[in-house]
């Protein structure tokens, strides 16, 4: 933002349209730049997003965990083991946060650590019945698994949380046409961001504020 020739109104409508979920190639001909132009700003925003966004910290009480894959519509397998998607694990409190990252695979060498190291002990995990998660039946965890191939909710059993945030920033990312894989850890922590601050007024507010300081 610091070597930006863009008027400050240039910037705050970019900044408002990027909120409002607009591509690059609209806000470019909304604002009355070029895409390329547009392109890069909205780049900056996913940086100063990754940049200033603080980790939620322990995960406590009630937690639904998952992983999903992310990546173009293509022939083949798909979920787990699916080909070119980018795995992404993901934690969620009931009533709170969400925290995503990026993760080399699915195993319970890779998920179970990151657990750990989230969540505080004896609290409330809930999970599907995959198997990586079957370590967590003799942790120092409360867990609770369910069988989707029988049911998705049953009374508090359930992960419906972490996967209605799997569909928000797949809905979301969607409408890109595809994210190069080297900038996609920005467009996760960019979908993290809205859902941990679902209000538009707030996340206009926090951006213009990072933008500012970025320019100082």
């Amino acid at each position: 933002m610091r070597k930006s020739k863009l008027s400050w109104y240039k910037q705050s409508r970019l900044i408002e349209l990027f909120v409002a979920g607009s591509t690059a190639r609209t806000a470019a001909s909304l604002v009355g730049v070029n895409k390329t132009t547009a392109s890069y700003y909205f780049h900056r925003l996913r940086l100063l997003i990754y940049e200033n966004c603080q980790e939620p910290g322990l995960f406590e009480g009630e937690i639904e965990v998952d992983e999903s894959y992310f990546g173009g519509t293509r022939k083949g397998k798909r979920g787990r083991g699916a080909g070119s998607k980018v795995p992404v694990f993901g934690l969620l409190k009931r009533n709170g946060k969400v925290y995503a990252c990026i993760i080399p695979n699915a195993k319970a060498d890779t998920l179970i650590p990151i657990i750990r190291e989230k969540v505080v002990p004896d609290s409330i995990v809930y999970t599907d019945s995959f198997k990586s998660y079957n370590a967590l039946d003799v942790s120092e965890f409360t867990h609770y698994r369910i069988n989707h191939s029988k049911t998705f909710v049953n009374d508090k059993n359930h992960i419906n949380g972490i996967e209605n945030f799997w569909n928000q920033a797949k809905r979301h990312l969607r409408k890109f046409n595809g994210v190069p894989k080297e900038h996609f850890h920005l467009y996760l922590k960019e979908c993290e961001w809205r859902f941990n601050h679902s209000d538009p007024k707030q996340q206009l507010l926090q951006l213009k504020q990072w933008v500012k300081q970025d320019l100082c």
